[in-house]
């Protein structure tokens, strides 16, 4: 199995034009809350917790995350809980309401997303391996961390397989 740092050098290596990451930070929220929203119906009653195919993938995805990194996961967990709050709320609309916004939200993001990979010069992580799909809302969560000075080991470690010189201090710790 792939490491956290694994996956991030891999997505990063699709993303070091500063205008490709900044969409992405649009594109990638917009897309997992249309996802989302679109698989928040059907519901199911289980044990008196209503499952959705959206609470299903989110399960999964989440438990992908722990496996790679516990810090990592948990913030993606609570990321994952706000999108299915969320969702929920679009769910109990009309079904215009639902599908208008979970498709709009959907397009609109892809749209940005392409754009950035128009500044990048360079193809979606994901056409090369679809792993990359769960790993683009991680990949945002650490360059917050990093912006953050937070997991600088894991930062420095990726510039270093993506042979990019360090952005921080050399004193800087994790």
């Amino acid at each position: 199995m792939k490491t956290l740092t694994d996956h991030l050098t891999q997505y990063a290596a699709y993303h070091q034009n500063p205008r490709n990451v900044a969409t992405h930070f649009v594109g990638i929220p917009l897309i997992v809350l249309a996802v989302t929203i679109l698989l928040a119906r059907p519901s199911w009653m289980l044990g008196g917790v209503a499952i959705t195919p959206a609470v299903v993938l989110a399960v999964l995805s989440v438990v992908f995350y722990l496996r790679l990194d516990l810090r990592f996961g948990l913030v993606m967990a609570a990321q994952m809980a706000i999108s299915l709050w969320l969702s929920q709320w679009f769910a109990a609309q009309s079904t215009t309401v639902w599908l208008v916004s979970g498709i709009g939200l959907f397009v609109v993001g892809w749209a940005i997303q392409f754009l950035g990979h128009y500044y990048e010069g360079k193809k979606p992580a994901f056409v090369d391996d679809l792993v990359g799909l769960l790993v683009g809302p991680l990949f945002l969560t650490a360059e917050v961390a990093f912006y953050l000075h937070l997991r600088l080991d894991v930062k420095a470690e990726m510039d270093r397989r993506l042979g990019v010189a360090p952005a921080h201090a050399a004193g800087a710790t994790a």
